[in-house]
């Protein structure tokens, strides 16, 4: 007998076999994706040696932005580009086509020759593939929240949809596996030879599983009644951004939501796992373990809060867990750092550091691709390396053209003065100074690293636990409040822009943007007041803005 379509199925039966198919089909291909898009941060270590080490530093420099670029900044032009043809052509076609750019762009990266083979044209390539990647993925998130909830019934939009909300999670899981299963299965030798190209092949598979899957599927059923009818928008972009009724709809979503999620998101996840290796020290097995831990206990709470915004809003949620970052974060992230490196509270406590500088000396350290080392000041140096270390420190006011001192306890430690010295006499005179000031740090109690004994690994789990729950709160519900606030001919334009500028440019800049703050300040903790005050800013502008939307027909 014929299999029927998903949209023939009667509406009893739809609500159970087709449209877990279509949750399935579309929550699989983004999981696909965001581990396409997570290899390449996990193995970048290695991307860099292959492609980027012949090049000059000015030149590699140049690569490591157009990459990153593609990562975050990338994104909005991706949703553009795609929620235009998704609102024209369909959405069942649309993320078909961003998913198979994503997998062939990452399976050419697994064959792609290096630069000791083919010369300046492995990085030239390997940044087109990435700016690729990036647009894919900017089409895609709009496509599959927007089909799933054309499919689910009244009532269960935000059930349905927080599905898709848990694929980055799974993502970053199925990456992670892959490579450390392959690491350990190679060896170290092999796998930083040719074996960190596996991971990249395999997806080939993983893209043939995805494909068959989601062509099984049909067009939505509120689109292709649009298209049956000759209502499907002729100038998506016209419609949606240069004509103020939807274009005030998108800057609300964008402040009103997108934001606060977005910076939410990103501080309980990406910034978490940064404040414990980079700042407290943790050494990244266990940083990652523990982290690991917390997203999968937290992961079944993705699908509670979009279930419980069916039963009493988007709004209350996402905005209440926006409200909890903004009260909670200073003093969860003070009990992190009691918890993951004792040590290091004890020493700040007990021996606090002071830099004397004039504060034109000193740059704000802004670096996205982290290729600068910020030598050109005395302060600079002495700052970079502070901040790196994870140490707090009281800036003091100095007459200018004064050099940059540390005072550690009763020792002073001055900087070198970059001015004055050349080629290896400024590495030497950096390299110096950082082990003396090093070694004054130790001497006074600061810890080199976390000592692994004195973790409290079980608090340490229950912190970030509470950080990813944030995170639940505010990602479940919202890609049923995006396809709920705009209208069906223009909805995956609509929605796909105000997400993707909130995550790829609020939430993908705030690692080095709260680095940069902590190191103009000298405070470990001042980098969190950028996620609070932008959670901050969107509860009151939701509050003010922000219509409720779970009851809204979406077939308009």
């Amino acid at each position: 007998m014929a299999t029927q379509p998903v949209d023939a199925l009667p509406k009893h039966h739809k609500a159970t076999q087709g449209e877990k198919m279509v949750i399935a089909a579309s929550s699989l291909g983004t999981v696909f994706e965001w581990y396409d898009f997570y290899l390449y941060g996990l193995l970048a270590t290695y991307i860099s040696v292959q492609f980027f080490s012949g090049v000059n530093e000015t030149t590699g420099f140049i690569f490591a932005l157009a990459a990153f670029a593609a990562g975050f900044a990338v994104r909005p032009f991706g949703a553009i580009v795609f929620g235009r043809i998704g609102d024209m052509v369909g959405r069942k076609n649309t993320f078909l086509v961003t998913m198979g750019i994503m997998g062939l762009s990452t399976f050419a990266v697994g064959l792609l020759p290096s630069y000791a083979s083919i010369g300046v044209a492995a990085p030239i390539i390997l940044v087109a593939l990435r700016l690729a990647q990036g647009l894919a993925l900017g089409g895609e998130y709009g496509g599959a929240a927007t089909y799933v909830a054309e499919h689910a019934p009244e009532g269960k939009r935000g059930l349905y949809t927080s599905w898709i909300q848990t694929t980055a999670t799974f993502g970053l899981f199925a990456a992670l596996l892959v490579v450390i299963g392959i690491r350990y299965a190679l060896g170290e030798e092999a796998f930083a030879a040719w074996g960190w190209r596996v991971p990249f092949l395999i997806s080939i598979l993983l893209l043939g599983v995805s494909m068959w899957i989601r062509m099984q599927l049909n067009e939505s059923p509120v689109f292709q009644k649009m298209k049956d009818e000759g209502t499907t928008s002729k100038a998506p972009l016209t419609e949606a951004f240069a004509k103020w009724g939807n274009l005030r709809w998108v800057i609300i979503a964008l402040l009103g939501a997108v934001m606060g999620q977005a910076v939410v998101w990103y501080a309980g996840q990406f910034y978490a796992l940064f404040f414990l290796e980079k700042t407290l020290r943790v050494d990244g097995a266990t940083a990652n373990i523990l982290i690991a831990i917390a997203l999968a206990l937290a992961t079944p709470f993705f699908v509670f809060f979009g279930w419980l915004s069916d039963k009493i809003g988007r709004k209350p949620i996402i905005l209440g867990g926006c409200a909890l970052a903004a009260v909670l974060y200073f003093p969860l992230f003070g009990a992190l750092t009691q918890a993951a490196n004792p040590a290091l509270a004890e020493a700040q406590a007990a021996a606090p550091v002071t830099i004397t500088a004039h504060a034109d000396e000193c740059s704000f350290q802004f670096d996205p691709v982290g290729k600068n080392t910020f030598e050109s000041t005395s302060c600079d140096i002495a700052k970079t390396y502070l901040a790196k270390a994870g140490v707090s420190y009281a800036n003091v006011e100095a007459a200018p053209g004064t050099i940059a001192t540390v005072s550690v306890g009763s020792t002073v430690f001055t900087a070198p003065n970059p001015a004055s010295l050349q080629g290896d006499d400024r590495r030497a005179a950096i390299a110096a100074f950082q082990g003396e000031l090093k070694a004054g740090l130790v001497a006074v109690g600061y810890p080199d690293k976390a000592d692994n004994a004195r973790i409290d690994k079980v608090a340490v789990v229950a912190i970030l636990w509470a950080l990813a729950m944030l995170v639940t709160m505010v990602y479940g519900p919202i890609a049923a409040l995006l396809v709920e606030l705009f209208p069906s001919r223009i909805r995956y334009t609509s929605m796909s822009l105000p997400y993707h500028i909130g995550n790829g440019w609020f939430g993908g800049f705030l690692p080095t943007t709260a680095f940069a703050m902590v190191a103009a300040t000298g405070n470990i903790y001042y980098g969190l007041w950028y996620p609070v005050v932008v959670a901050a800013a969107t509860v009151v502008i939701g509050l003010l803005f922000l219509p409720e939307t779970f009851r809204r027909n979406i077939d308009d």
